[in-house]
């Protein structure tokens, strides 16, 4: 089996752990995810450092991730970078593996630097308007129109992929699993489109997307209107596929 290896060079004297890390993940390290895609917390020299195993494609896409497009790992790395020019904060890179078995893709991994934030947006599924929330729904609708403004929109906009905290009494936001992103105009449609994953209450979206169109410099009605269309067109789309009932307020 072959190895491509590719380590920041901020992070040079992690190489050794780097190194030999497809030969200990299973055995060592703590889970934060065990699916298909695993996610694991090491401690290196005192440094948190959280590792993302891909799991291997099917067949055929493990011809084509190889030869024909970026793996999720390099994409996850090389939009990092991206992101951190632009001064849009997600978890620092440190590096990423690709593992070659003969001519076709086994595992990759991504590593990055583990933060601490401590809040993610699923605790707003089934929440109650507070003065706290209602902040950070406003604040979080003006961020996401930045994000859009900069030409930049997360594919999976997710609650497990919006970290935050209070910090000095304003929410500060941190986006990770970004190996699905898109560069480029954002517009009205896509960016109305892009809260549909989120979970939580009708009067949730509402609050984000009054924020997230002044920030815009949009109509407010017409933009609650999209962002309630499109939630309620994702959610009914996932319930016919998983054929259960979602409860949601519509």
């Amino acid at each position: 089996m072959n190895r491509q290896i590719v380590i920041h060079p901020d992070y040079s004297g992690l190489r050794d752990f780097i190194t030999r890390l497809p030969d200990i993940f299973l055995h060592e390290g703590e889970y934060l995810h065990d699916g298909r895609n695993k996610i694991k917390i090491f401690d290196v020299c005192g440094l948190k450092v959280n590792v993302k195993r891909y799991r291997i494609p099917i067949f055929f896409n493990r011809f084509i991730y190889l030869y024909l497009r970026k793996t999720k790992a390099e994409r996850a790395y090389e939009y990092a970078l991206r992101l951190q020019k632009m001064g849009i904060h997600t978890p620092a890179p440190i590096a990423y593996i690709i593992e070659k078995k003969g001519m076709l893709l086994g595992y990759s991994y991504f590593i990055s630097i583990q933060e601490d934030y401590s809040r993610r947006f699923y605790e707003f599924g089934n929440a109650e308007l507070t003065e706290e929330h209602a902040m950070v729904w406003k604040e979080f609708g003006r961020y996401t129109a930045r994000l859009h403004q900069q030409n930049v929109c997360h594919q999976d906009y997710s609650p497990g992929n919006i970290l935050f905290d209070l910090k000095n009494g304003k929410p500060e936001f941190c986006i990770v699993d970004i190996n699905r992103m898109y560069f480029g105009t954002v517009s009205f449609k896509k960016g109305c489109a892009n809260f549909a994953r989120l979970w939580g209450k009708p009067e949730m979206f509402r609050i984000i997307a009054t924020a997230y169109a002044g920030e815009r410099g949009w109509d407010v009605d017409k933009t609650c209107q999209e962002v309630l269309q499109a939630r309620k067109k994702h959610w009914q789309k996932v319930a016919r596929k998983r054929e259960v009932e979602f409860p949601l307020e519509f």
